[in-house]
């Protein structure tokens, strides 16, 4: 991994959609101690939310969880680095990848060749390597990561999924995802996380993963066996979520980037702000 995104990113950072981030929340994870916030939700390629982050807050770094290959030019991608870049420089990481095959509209039954094509694109634009990231789950694209870029951004993994890309990383980042629901209620922790699970369980990308990392077909049928849900998404006591999101770094990932799941009405803020109390942020 690059050293200094190692101090930029800390060990720990948000994950969040981007229709549900602003300039004031990313404000207030930084003043929390987050050392990064990743825009999830396929973010335009014009970038105009990153830069509002950027642009509301001081040093956090603001990272695309994921830009979207089939739903962005190249082209568009680097003139919006560029302008990012050039604004707040060393706080941007442009991550890309080529998202669910089911939602792409495309024939993206092989996506491998136009993921690669894509970061020809990016190369001869001159994006630099090491401001680049890749979505990856199979061992293909996390070697790709590797050889083209900064690293790897994997979503929906357990701690033991990092000891293998590790080995396939080599040096390079990763940058793993993890769900946390805040309850110590299992049967509320649950019922809240399979509404976020429910649409991964029918893309093949995410099911084919669940079954190298060990799960069974009954585990991702219908709506996950309770088994399923609870190894990816942690919840309980504050001593079960530390321990989950920091055996992410014990396997081998050099920042973990959590996606706090909420029921509909919480205060945001104040679980940010627990959540950062459970970590030792603040």
């Amino acid at each position: 991994m690059t050293p200094s995104w190692t101090k930029r990113l800390g060990s720990y950072g948000i994950w969040r959609q981007g229709s549900d981030l602003d300039g004031p929340l990313a404000a207030h994870l930084e003043h929390l101690g987050f050392g990064s916030i990743w825009v999830g939700g396929s973010p335009s390629g014009d970038l105009v939310l990153i830069e509002e982050l950027l642009d509301a807050t001081e040093h956090i770094t603001v990272a695309t969880g994921i830009v979207n290959i089939w739903a962005t030019d190249p082209v568009v991608v680097v003139a919006s680095y560029r302008r990012i870049a050039e604004k707040h420089p060393g706080r941007f990481l442009l991550g890309v990848g080529v998202g669910h095959p089911e939602a792409s509209g495309q024939d993206a039954a092989r996506p491998f060749e136009p993921l690669v094509r894509y970061l020809d694109a990016l190369d001869a634009a001159g994006v630099p390597r090491d401001e680049l990231v890749l979505a990856a789950l199979g061992p293909r694209v996390l070697r790709l990561a590797a050889e083209r870029t900064a690293g790897a951004h994997p979503y929906l993994v357990t701690p033991e999924f990092n000891r293998g890309a590790r080995e396939l990383l080599g040096d390079a980042l990763l940058a793993t995802e993890q769900h946390v629901v805040l309850s110590p209620n299992p049967q509320v922790a649950r019922e809240v996380g399979r509404a976020s699970l429910h649409n991964y369980l029918r893309m093949r990308n995410y099911v084919t993963n669940f079954g190298r990392m060990g799960f069974s077909d009954d585990d991702v049928a219908g709506a996950g066996s309770d088994h399923f849900v609870d190894e990816i998404i942690v919840s309980g006591d504050d001593d079960t979520i530390r321990a989950r999101l920091g055996a992410h770094l014990d396997n081998g990932a050099d920042t973990v980037t959590v996606q706090l799941i909420h029921a509909p009405g919480e205060d945001v803020y104040e679980a940010f702000r627990r959540l950062a109390g459970i970590l030792g942020l603040s």
